[in-house]
């Protein structure tokens, strides 16, 4: 039961993906190609409501459920983050399919996207058996 208030979240964000047309790989195209607004006003939305959601978060220094303090971690740059973001925007733009829709885009009907989430846990599988061998990482 600890769980189920995940499960609510993941059902409404899965409703919101389907129902804004973002597990599209038609909408997903269109963006890539520059054609349609729809994806970008999309992101620019989340971009806007989490900045307000982190500065809401630390004004009123909301703490996790457990009482513990909520911190973002101090991410470093590395050369790392350009190749690991040129794979993964281009593993996007073939499958239509980054990691947030892939059960909605199952969910849906579309049971080829099975490929793409099989193919999205061996990777992440692979970066944590290499991950220590990679720059940035320790």
């Amino acid at each position: 039961m600890k769980n189920f208030g995940y499960l609510l979240v993941g059902i409404v964000f899965g409703l919101a993906l389907t129902k804004g047309e973002a597990i599209s790989w038609y909408r997903i195209q269109e963006m890539f190609r520059f054609e349609s607004f729809h994806m970008f006003g999309i992101f620019m939305t989340a971009v806007l409501v989490g900045a307000i959601s982190i500065f809401l978060l630390e004004k009123f220094g909301v703490k996790t459920l457990e009482g513990e303090a909520i911190e973002k971690p101090k991410k470093d740059f590395h050369r790392g983050i350009i190749i690991g973001s040129l794979i993964f925007g281009f593993g996007w733009a073939l499958t239509g399919a980054c990691p947030g829709p892939l059960y909605a885009q199952i969910g849906s009907g579309s049971i080829v996207t099975i490929v793409t989430l099989l193919s999205a846990l061996l990777g992440t599988w692979t970066f944590g058996r290499i991950q220590h061998l990679l720059p940035g990482h320790q």
